[in-house]
């Protein structure tokens, strides 16, 4: 179901129509709980998935018709002159010029106007059939495995990423949708719950409608917000090869899920204004002139004291998720950067340092920075590629400290 779905998606996506590569997932779900026992529920469950408008039903049309009905020739695209052709199978349909795939209204449009359509993208190639395979031609399999450009650079580093691909890149990470776990705030709303705390002044006011006798209790709970999100990305020399899709993930924070985004080498800048522009080019541009120390050293104490005492100190750390980015290449005293990162312990939820350099071959975080950040930190990920970015989505999500991953890490400093 899976190769089916993806080969299907390439199809719709060589003929012009847009197919993103989980809309392939989406179909394959839908196929692997359903599975089609005839051509109708296949053709309805891939045209609820790919067709939102009704101006793409003729592609789509024409494009089911070319893979599941066989409307044109599979030789053609392999280049095998010797196959046979469709139609020439007993067990085949045979190819009928005015073959609709829909119960619907008549295509108005001419034959020749159709079959160009059909014929402007190529066709993928259908496994040929033998006298062997009895089964109707309904149901017959279309094998197509074409991984998308997309898809082919998730487990790609961002290091290694060309520069046209960086583009292509910044555009998949800004989409990314990151989310905090919730917190009980101090507002609260009406509740059926009679296990919750009662509301007193939400029932006085409710009594006044009844001559004053408290007919109804009221009860209130405490409404969750989520917590408040932090993003710290060195841009020092050492981390310019992945700065550059960073920031395409703190813009997407920002605009998303209302983070405060700031970036540090020998001082520490807050970019969340610069970053709230859509304009994704103007918000780069803006964020790079507001920075004076690009690609320089990194003072990485520094830029945590500067942090803790301008700003988390005040309320934008308290109970809130931090990520920082960098590899931990600092000019600091070790004993700086621990004690800063014990400051921020006690404000901040979590702490989740998102190191590129941890994917290396034989990596161990002995730098003097790295070492003495580690043991305050609750996660510990690479992200340096667009699929490690989900195991950082997934440590901003988690919704209790790692006290475990504590321990295991004071244990292996000591």
């Amino acid at each position: 179901m899976a190769a089916l779905a993806a080969g299907f998606a390439t199809a719709l996506r060589r003929a012009g129509l847009s197919s993103s590569p989980d809309r392939a997932a989406r179909l394959a779900e839908a196929l692997r709980l359903v599975p089609p026992d005839s051509r109708e529920p296949l053709y309805w469950a891939c045209r609820v998935v790919f067709v939102s408008r009704k101006e793409q039903l003729p592609l789509f049309d024409a494009v089911f018709s070319a893979v599941f009905d066989g409307l044109l020739d599979p030789a053609e695209y392999r280049g095998d002159r010797n196959a046979p052709a469709v139609g020439s199978d007993p067990h085949s349909a045979p190819i009928n010029p005015e073959l609709r795939t829909r119960p619907a209204a008549p295509d108005t449009r001419p034959f020749g106007e159709a079959e160009d359509t059909r014929k402007s993208w190529p066709p993928a190639p259908l496994p040929a059939r033998d006298g062997s395979d009895d089964r109707p031609a309904p149901e017959r399999d279309a094998i197509l495995m074409m991984a998308s450009t997309d898809e082919q650079l998730h487990d790609v580093s961002f290091a290694e990423l060309a520069p046209e691909e960086i583009a292509q890149m910044r555009s998949l990470v800004r989409q990314i949708a990151l989310s905090t776990p919730e917190r009980r705030s101090r507002r609260t709303r009406q509740s059926t719950n009679n296990r919750d705390q009662l509301d007193i002044r939400r029932t006085v006011r409710a009594a006044q409608r009844t001559g004053g006798d408290a007919t109804r209790l009221v009860h209130a709970r405490r409404s969750p917000r989520p917590r408040r999100l932090v993003l710290l990305c060195d841009v020092s020399g050492s981390m310019e090869p992945f700065t550059r899709v960073f920031l395409s993930l703190l813009q997407g924070a920002v605009n998303g899920a209302e983070a405060e985004a700031f970036v540090f080498s020998t001082r520490l800048t807050r970019l969340t204004r610069q970053l709230a522009i859509r304009d994704p080019d103007q918000a780069l541009a803006r964020a790079a002139a507001s920075t004076s120390d690009w690609a320089g050293g990194t003072r990485l104490a520094e830029s945590i004291r500067r942090f803790v005492d301008d700003f988390g100190r005040r309320g934008l750390a308290r109970g809130a998720v931090v990520v920082v980015f960098s590899d931990g290449w600092a000019q600091d005293d070790p004993v700086l950067v621990a004690t800063q990162m014990a400051r921020l312990r006690r404000l901040a939820y979590r702490i989740i340092w998102v190191n590129p350099r941890k994917v290396a071959p034989g990596y161990q975080p002995l730098v003097g920075g790295m070492a003495a950040a580690l043991p305050y930190c609750d996660a510990f990920v690479s992200g340096h590629s667009y699929a490690a970015l989900a195991e950082v989505a997934a440590a901003i999500h988690a919704d209790h400290t790692s006290t475990q991953f504590n321990q295991r890490l004071l244990n292996y400093r000591t």
